[in-house]
């Protein structure tokens, strides 16, 4: 059996996007506390639905970057 072998280069970048996705989803919440004039306190007790929207984010990143490799493969295979 193969090792399966993982870059650094890789785990960065993977590691940046999940990393981006917390970020967005955080601003989010940040943006709805003040729009709707909540309290502040709700930062943290709406974390868990923060972590969920931030997974839900960085799985929806996938679909376009899935289609951007898999049209670099193929363009690769027609050269």
């Amino acid at each position: 059996m193969k090792d399966i072998v993982i870059s650094a280069r890789r785990i960065r970048r993977e590691a940046l996007f999940a990393a981006a996705a917390l970020l967005i989803a955080f601003a989010a919440n940040i943006y709805a506390v003040v729009h709707f004039d909540r309290p502040w306190y709700e930062l943290f007790t709406q974390l868990g639905y923060v972590v969920v929207m931030a997974v839900m984010i960085y799985l929806l990143l996938w679909i376009p970057r899935l289609l951007v490799a898999l049209v670099m493969r193929m363009v690769r295979r027609r050269a």
